[in-house]
């Protein structure tokens, strides 16, 4: 099984190309399937990976993000820096 994840950030002005190299960077060494949508202010990153690294992909993901925090606004109290959103994959023309 598949899962598809979707990640919503929102760069502080001043840092957003310097977010989107890093994020970029971050994931050319994951082997996985990797999109970056810019929307409005926000970049929605777009995960497709095997099911069996969800969990530690998630796990490296956030430790990554743990240095990345300043370059970002907090969407709210509850959520802080990402939104995040994972679920199964069923269906993919790719």
């Amino acid at each position: 099984m598949q899962k598809l994840s979707i990640i919503r950030f929102k760069p502080k002005p001043e840092c957003f190309d310097e977010f989107v190299s890093n994020i970029t960077e971050f994931n050319e060494t994951k082997h996985r399937v990797f999109h970056l949508m810019k929307s409005g202010d926000e970049l929605h990153a777009i995960v497709i990976r095997d099911a069996s690294i969800l969990e530690q992909d998630a796990s490296d993901g956030v430790k990554w993000l743990d240095g990345q925090r300043q370059l970002l606004q907090e969407f709210d109290a509850d959520n802080k820096h990402t939104i995040p959103l994972s679920g199964d994959l069923l269906y993919s023309s790719v």
